[in-house]
């Protein structure tokens, strides 16, 4: 029997007494890969932060690995929609992977030679050890993703939250990135939930898909039907193919 490692129960969460989320219900296991799309403003990111503990449901229940989110944040690894830095501060890419060892460490204690290495390991499973000291700033917007990617892995998790981590990524670096994404769920075993709104991605590297817009459409598996994306994204579909990198929309009634 496969482990369970995310279980949502009726969850919903308000702000400003509107709903965000809508009674959602959600099953994961080891060695799943979640791609979660979605209309802007449909409650994606808030999603992955009550899953990491940071929102508190209003209503339902969220656990990891059996646990409470908060019991459990040093088995998650998290990459946040925008990771904003300073170009021109001195730091370098050892030293911006080294930051994910805080949790374990806290900001008045110095880095451990053990520390170090599982920083250099974490780079070197992203393919980004022979810039381990480069300046963070230097490095293109693929090799900075690769970098983050690397300080989320750093404390060894077994769940990997992604929110739009492609966000400013040309094409061909992206192809690069969902490959580490998937030699690090197949060949590590760690179980991932991307969010992204490139379809392309979803339908090709994933192995299960959800659509998200205050409610959750999921039937744990790759395929959503025309009806299900069509009441999340509020528009006429009229086709998705999942496994090619394209999908159709009729034109939007304007009446």
């Amino acid at each position: 029997m496969s482990e369970k490692i995310v279980s949502i129960k009726g969850l919903w969460i308000y702000r400003a007494g509107n709903p965000v989320l809508e009674d959602i219900n959600l099953q994961l296991e080891k060695g799943d890969f979640l791609g979660l799309i979605g209309p802007n403003g449909g409650g994606k990111s808030t999603l992955l932060k009550a899953m990491l503990g940071l929102i508190k449901p209003d209503r339902g229940s969220v656990s990891l690995f059996g646990m409470s989110p908060a019991a459990a944040r040093s088995r998650v690894g998290y990459m946040p929609q925008k990771t904003i830095f300073d170009r021109s501060f001195p730091i370098n890419a050892l030293d911006v992977v080294l930051m994910g060892r805080y949790s374990r460490r806290g900001l008045m204690h110095r880095y451990t030679s053990q520390d170090r290495q599982a920083a250099l390991k974490a780079l070197e499973s992203v393919g980004m050890e022979d810039r381990a000291m480069r300046e963070i700033g230097a490095l293109s917007g693929g090799e900075q993703q690769r970098v983050f990617v690397a300080r989320s892995l750093v404390s060894d998790p077994e769940l990997l939250l992604l929110d739009e981590p492609t966000t400013g990524v040309d094409s061909a670096q992206q192809t690069e990135f969902y490959d580490l994404l998937c030699h690090l769920n197949r060949d590590l075993s760690i179980a991932i939930v991307l969010v992204s709104h490139d379809i392309t991605a979803i339908s090709k590297y994933v192995s299960k898909i959800a659509c998200l817009n205050q409610r959750l459409y999921y039937h744990d598996s790759k395929e959503l039907s025309n009806e299900d994306i069509e009441k999340a994204y509020g528009c006429p579909v009229e086709m998705i193919a999942h496994g090619m990198p394209h999908r159709v929309l009729r034109e939007h009634d304007r009446s």
